[in-house]
């Protein structure tokens, strides 16, 4: 009695051959045109926005839009604190919990020192000035914190308050689509349109330093 043989399975070569052009289209076409196509189509449609938001002065670009920086001139409105830095690349909370000690020290720091930069009571100072947000690159606060910094700003660029509380009144973004979020202003903007005034220093003071302003 001769034993089985083995059970013979035909060649699957146009099979494999089949699998691998698939692959390689869909590698192609999702992975590369599809993307293309649609940052191709966001440059056309949104190009602003594609690019980055970008803000520009004098022909340069001063920052973004969409990203907080450091101001630490008295003549310029400060943004919230960063976690990061402002460092886009690093973007990221403290991820320390509201119990957490450490959170519960720095807080109370940051407090005492927005109330002494601001000359106004611990209790005045909004939390947003003295928290930070999921990103630590959040462009806007509220005007509740543009307020509480408006007298600095304008003793330190000799201009009436009425002027500069005008300023925050015009910058002042409504929620989005009238239903998204709170009215806010973007600092970076702010800041730029407080350039745009008429500068007047008292006489016989001397411009603050410019260092740390973006």
């Amino acid at each position: 009695m001769n034993a089985a043989s083995p059970t013979a399975f035909p060649a699957d070569h146009g099979l494999v051959r089949a699998g691998v052009v698939l692959a390689v289209i869909i590698l192609l076409g999702l992975g590369l045109a599809y993307a293309l196509a649609g940052a191709a189509l966001g440059r056309l449609a949104f190009p602003e926005a594609a690019g980055g938001s970008p803000v520009v002065r004098d022909g340069h670009v001063v920052g973004s839009a969409l990203l907080a920086q450091p101001f630490a001139d008295p003549r310029y409105f400060s943004p919230r604190p960063s976690a990061a830095g402002y460092d886009p690349m690093a973007a990221a909370g403290s991820n320390q919990a509201r119990t957490n000690p450490d959170l519960r020290r720095r807080l109370a720091e940051a407090t005492a020192a927005v109330a002494a930069r601001e000359g106004v009571a611990a209790a005045e100072v909004p939390p947003e000035l003295v928290t930070q947000s999921g990103s630590g690159l959040d462009p806007h606060i509220s005007p509740a914190a543009a307020r509480i910094q408006m007298a600095r700003v304008a003793a330190a660029r000799g201009l009436d308050p009425a002027i500069v509380a005008r300023l925050l009144a015009e910058r002042t973004e409504a929620p989005q689509f009238g239903l998204l979020g709170q009215p806010r202003i973007n600092v970076l903007q702010l800041n730029l349109a407080l350039d745009a005034l008429p500068a007047r220093i008292p006489a016989g003071s001397a411009p603050p330093p410019r260092s740390g302003a973006q």
